[in-house]
């Protein structure tokens, strides 16, 4: 049943994403059965004699790159919202299947000699995080800056010079939009809070737009290796009623954006080009819009950038 199931998958647009979800079921459950505490996880040997096909190398590609990044995530997450994450949210957060995949992550990370000793704890019945040492983290030389760069210290700086191609394949560059308040919008496709996020943003993209703002996203499916395309992002955006521009976020950019670990983030830019608020996670259209207004104010009032 499964596999008729899989083979009728295929007749919709997003038959390789599910067949993608289906590859991680296969690997997570093969990990659960072989691995063992205290030796770290090799993903050569994986890739090499157990998951040869194309679908299985990208699951496990997606899983490799997510891997060093929870820790960053569970530490930003934890000093925006002063609680931990839970393993739903952190499927969402890594575009996993379901919570079951981020439990047996987060099991292969503490048992990974690798990873900073007792970095998370753990409800012993659920699975779910109760703490983080973030000071181990923070001292582990992979984290450490990019936590730094993540949480704080972004409003009053200009934004870094952004520019990526759109969906449509054409080069958009942050500088045609001088003068302007620009809301950028970091994301990824069908990222749960982003979804969430989205009727706001294009209502807010009706209201301001002829007032001098724009809102612009980077899209990250691609360094974060979503199995998603070009058609089915502008299928996506179609459904949803996307009103603005979207660009695909590379890793130059993203790494002048201090490596964006929690999506959805939001850069409040104003004309001058200068960063006047930082947003995480979902936010309303009543937090961002007097923000926004505010962002507008100088540029609608005297015209210049």
């Amino acid at each position: 049943m499964r596999w008729i199931v899989c083979a009728l998958a295929f007749a919709s647009t997003g038959a390789f994403a599910q067949d993608t979800d289906d590859a991680e079921r296969r690997i997570i459950d093969y990990i659960k059965e072989n691995a063992k505490q205290g030796e770290r996880l090799v993903v050569s040997n994986l890739y090499n004699e157990v998951f040869t096909e194309p679908v299985e190398r990208a699951a496990l590609d997606k899983l490799t790159n997510a891997f060093f990044r929870i820790p960053l995530f569970i530490v930003e997450f934890e000093g925006r919202e002063a609680r931990m994450p839970t393993l739903d949210e952190i499927s969402g957060q890594f575009a996993f299947y379901g919570p079951e995949e981020s439990a047996v992550v987060l099991s292969i990370m503490q048992a990974d000699p690798r990873m900073p000793k007792n970095f998370v704890q753990r409800d012993p019945s659920t699975g779910e995080l109760t703490g983080i040492n973030k000071e181990a983290v923070q001292s582990d030389a992979r984290f450490n800056t990019a936590v730094e760069r993540t949480l704080t210290g972004w409003e009053g700086k200009r934004l870094p010079a952004v520019s990526g191609t759109s969906f449509a394949g054409e080069d958009v560059s942050l500088g045609q939009y001088s003068g302007k308040a620009v809301l950028v919008y970091v994301w990824f496709t069908n990222c749960p809070p982003c979804v969430k996020i989205a009727p706001e943003l294009i209502a807010l993209q009706d209201e301001y737009e002829s007032k001098g703002f724009a809102v612009v996203g980077l899209n990250a499916d691609t360094i974060l290796k979503l199995k998603y395309d070009d058609a089915y992002r502008a299928e996506y955006a179609e459904k949803v009623g996307t009103n603005y521009t979207n660009l695909h976020l590379t890793d130059e950019v993203r790494a002048s954006l201090g490596n964006v670990n929690i999506f959805p983030t939001l850069f409040l830019v104003n004309g001058s080009g200068t960063i006047v608020k930082h947003f995480v996670n979902f936010q309303s259209r009543e937090t961002l819009g007097p923000e926004i207004e505010n962002a507008i104010g100088p540029v609608a009032a005297t015209g210049d950038p």
